[in-house]
C-alpha cells in the first residue's frame, strides 16, 4: 500500500525533481534552448526537423533521444526490478548521474555541443532510478505523466472516492521539488552560465552519500 510508503522515497524524489528541474532549466537556457530531461519536445524538433532543419541539426536531436535512451539502459544494467527497494544500487547510479553532469559541464564549457548528450544521458539514467511503488509511478525528470495521475485521482475525489493523499502527498513533492530546481537553475545559470552544473552534480554525489549511509545503518 502506498501508505506504507518509506520517507526516504519522499525525500529522495523531491531531491531527485529537484535536480531534473535544475539541469533542464539549464538545458532550456543555454542548450540552444534545448530541453534535456524529458524527450516529448526534443522528438518533435526532430520530426519536424526532417523538413524545417538541417541534416546536421536532425542528428543532434536523435543524438539527444538516444542519449536518454543509454543512459535508462545504464540504470537497467545497476538497478534489478522495477520497484523501489533499499538496498539496490541507487548509490551507484547517483554517482555516475553526477560524472555524466560533470562531463557536460567540461564539455560544453570547452564550446562541445556533446555535453548536451550526456545532460541528456544523465536525466535518462535519473529517470530510470524510480519507476514504480505500491502502485504510484515516480518519474522524476518530468511532470506530465504527475499531475495526469493527480487529476485522475482528483477527478475520483469529485465523483465520491477517497482521496489517497500519501499518493497525492507524493506527486506535489516532485511538482513543487521541479518547479523549485528550475527556479535555482535559472538563477545559477545567469551567475555562473555552464558552471551552474555543479549543483546538480553536487546535489547527485551527496544523496549518493546520504543513501549509502542511510542503507548501512538500517541493514548494520
Amino acid at each position: 500500500m502506498i501508505s506504507q510508503l518509506p520517507r526516504w522515497v519522499e525525500i529522495g524524489a523531491f531531491f531527485l525533481a529537484l535536480v531534473a528541474g535544475c539541469v533542464n532549466a539549464i538545458g532550456l537556457l543555454s542548450f540552444d534552448h534545448q530541453s534535456v530531461s524529458h524527450l516529448s519536445g526534443t522528438a518533435t524538433l526532430l520530426g519536424t526537423g526532417f523538413f524545417n532543419s538541417s541534416f546536421q541539426t536532425s542528428l543532434h536531436l536523435m543524438g539527444v533521444l538516444l542519449s536518454f535512451l543509454l543512459g535508462a539502459i545504464l540504470s537497467g544494467v545497476l538497478l534489478h526490478g522495477s520497484s523501489l527497494k533499499l538496498g539496490r544500487h541507487y548509490d551507484t547510479a547517483l554517482f555516475l548521474e553526477a560524472i555524466l553532469l560533470l562531463v557536460s559541464l567540461f564539455l560544453l564549457s570547452s564550446g562541445s555541443f556533446y555535453g548536451h548528450f550526456f545532460a541528456s544521458a544523465a536525466c535518462g539514467l535519473q529517470n530510470a532510478l524510480a519507476t514504480t511503488y505500491s502502485g504510484a509511478i515516480i518519474r522524476t525528470t518530468h511532470v506530465t505523466g504527475i499531475f495526469t495521475d493527480l487529476g485522475i485521482m482528483l477527478g475520483k475525489c469529485i465523483r465520491g472516492e477517497a482521496l489517497d493523499k500519501r499518493k497525492a502527498q507524493l506527486f506535489l513533492y516532485i511538482i513543487i521539488g521541479f518547479v523549485f530546481g528550475g527556479t535555482i537553475g535559472a538563477l545559477l545559470y545567469q551567475l555562473y552560465h555552464f558552471m551552474a552544473l555543479l549543483f546538480p552534480a553536487g546535489s547527485c554525489f551527496i544523496m549518493a552519500v546520504v543513501y549509502r549511509f542511510y542503507m548501512n545503518r538500517r541493514q548494520g
